[in-house]
């Protein structure tokens, strides 16, 4: 068994988000002891970890807490589940695309500015330097 202190260093955790976890009813197997203080055991962890990915991977603690809800109702619930995480998948390669387009902008803009550093181009990026008619090409 576990204290709420060792199971937040064990997964990287804080532990008010241990606390606040268990507290929105993430973690279904979490028990008590004779003070009242949460302890977890193997299976409390497993559903803590779950969370806490599901968490990165941008899900709300309200899906999340459907999720679980639906796994404990059994194997009846695979579809909706299924749908759960499909939702979630789209948002997640919708993020990747536009991380990637950014990381496209800062490449673009430090291969610039490499250039100007080098002497390849003036530098046009200091609003100063710029004539009226023209324009900046990093905007």
């Amino acid at each position: 068994m576990y204290t709420v202190k060792e199971v937040a260093k064990l997964l990287d955790l804080t532990q008010h988000t241990v606390r606040f976890y268990t507290d929105k009813g993430l973690v279904p197997s979490l028990q008590r002891d004779k003070n009242n203080n949460r302890i977890f055991n193997d299976d409390s962890i497993q559903w803590l970890s779950g969370a806490k990915k599901l968490k990165k991977c941008g899900m709300s603690v309200e899906d999340i807490k459907k999720y679980v809800d639906l796994c404990l109702e059994g194997g009846t619930t695979i579809q909706d589940r299924y749908e759960i995480i499909v939702k979630q998948k789209e948002l997640v390669l919708a993020q990747l695309e536009e991380i990637k387009s950014m990381a496209e902008y800062i490449t673009n803009k430090e291969k610039h500015y490499r250039d100007i550093i080098n002497g390849i181009i003036p530098d046009d990026t200091n609003p100063s330097n710029w004539h009226v008619n023209s324009t900046c090409p990093l905007f």
